[in-house]
């Protein structure tokens, strides 16, 4: 699968055109990731986001903890640090390879550069991210 088909499966990205697919598959930087290591870990300053090309990993929260808590396994297609992109704040959990993985990581300058350059990423990512925000909210009201 190619790298504007992976961002297309991202719902973030999902109602960007092929021209602006085609700008952030060029900001994606491939990650070899080796069984056991960690990707992000919780606490640190937020940075990047990333799409699983193959393999696997896990987000633990409390990983260094006497009773660390799974949260999820991700796998090819799956992405995780989306919200990295709009602000620095510490990870809220650590994620690390469960097999040797490939990745495509994006930094959050590269894609506020990128955003700066062509405000209609943006504007195509709104309606994604407001309705988002919608179904959050009527979750939490029921």
């Amino acid at each position: 699968m190619g790298r504007e088909e992976l961002l297309k499966n991202v719902p973030m990205f999902s109602e960007l055109g092929k021209r602006d697919l085609e700008r952030l598959a060029k900001l994606m930087v491939p990650r070899t990731i080796k069984a056991g290591e960690v990707i992000i870990k919780e606490n640190d300053q937020a940075a990047g986001f990333f799409v699983i090309n193959s393999g696997k990993v896990e987000a633990i929260r409390g990983a260094d903890s006497a009773d660390p808590q799974h949260l999820a396994t991700f796998g090819p297609g799956d992405f995780f640090g989306e919200m990295a992109l709009f602000e620095g704040f510490p990870r809220s959990a650590t994620v690390r390879a469960v097999e040797d993985s490939e990745c495509l990581a994006m930094t959050r300058w590269d894609f506020m550069a990128e955003m700066k350059n062509h405000p209609e990423i943006a504007v195509g990512m709104l309606p994604v991210l407001v309705r988002r925000l919608r179904d959050l909210d009527a979750r939490l009201a029921e």
